[in-house]
Formats: structure tokens, C-alpha cells, sequence
């Protein structure tokens, strides 16, 4: 009984820990993208991904940066609000599952992903800064269940 309890504590604690990780993170990173610095940082990886290229070409690399940062600050701001709007939370936590999934697709089309030269292929810096991904993926495929669970209880 104890350790049940102590699980469901553990459990609560730790989802809302990835929760407002995840806002954090893509509030603080979305803020970054209307840096000059940072559309040169994702520079490479805007223009080797086929479904951003375009949009490069079409809008410049200031106003997709800034696109994508917009676009970020308004998931982590949805996935935040689960307390008042648990569906806009999940429905901010889908979308950022597809964002991360995107962002993943970077390691395929990116050859700046990847250290070639030395053997078999190893990550370099860029793909160790997109791997990092995945991890914001799970998160937010967690955060979608708890706003759903959430959601339903309503």
C-alpha cells in the first residue's frame, strides 16, 4: 500500500517536472530564434530539411526562424495551460510530438549530423544537439496522455 502510494507521488512529481521542463524549454528556445546568432545556428538544418527548404527559399531564414519561434513559444505556452485547459494542452502537446519528430528528420537530412570521417558514421555537435529530441518527443507524448487523462476527468 505504502509503496503505491509513494509511486503515485513519484509519478505526479515527475510528470510535472517533464511539463514545465518542456515549457521551459520551448519558451526559452522559441525566444532565441529572433536572435541573429540563432537563425545562423539552425541555418544547416533549415536548409537541408525538404519540408523547411521551401519555405527558405519563399520567406528568408529571418522570418522562418522567427516563424518557428512563434511557433514554439505558442506549443510551450498550450502545453502550460493544462491546469486551466487541459484539451489546448494536449492539443499543444501533439503538435510538439510532430514538431520533435521534424526535428529528428534533421538527423537524416542534415550531413552536418554526422562525423563521417572516422570510421563508421558518429554523431558531431549538430547531432548531438538533435538527438536530444527524442527525449523531447517522449516528454511530450507524456504530457499529451496527462492532459487527455485530465481532460476526461472534467
Amino acid at each position: 500500500m505504502k509503496t503505491h502510494r509513494i509511486g503515485k507521488i513519484v509519478h505526479s512529481v515527475g510528470i510535472s517536472t517533464v511539463r514545465h521542463g518542456l515549457v521551459i524549454n520551448l519558451l526559452e528556445i522559441g525566444r532565441l530564434k529572433f536572435e541573429d546568432y540563432e537563425v545562423e545556428n539552425i541555418r544547416p538544418l533549415v536548409a537541408s530539411s525538404p519540408p523547411l527548404s521551401w519555405l527558405v527559399a519563399r520567406l528568408g531564414e529571418k522570418k522562418v526562424a522567427r516563424l518557428i519561434g512563434v511557433t514554439e513559444i505558442v506549443l510551450g505556452s498550450l502545453i502550460g495551460a493544462k491546469p486551466i485547459a487541459p484539451r489546448a494542452s494536449a492539443l499543444g502537446s501533439l503538435a510538439a510530438v510532430g514538431m520533435f519528430a521534424t526535428t529528428l528528420s534533421f538527423l537524416a537530412t542534415t550531413p552536418e549530423a554526422w562525423q563521417e570521417t572516422r570510421g563508421e558514421p558518429k554523431l558531431s555537435l549538430a547531432g548531438q544537439f538533435l538527438v536530444k529530441d527524442v527525449v523531447l518527443l517522449g516528454a511530450s507524448l507524456l504530457t499529451a496522455a496527462d492532459a487527455l487523462q485530465a481532460a476526461e476527468r472534467r
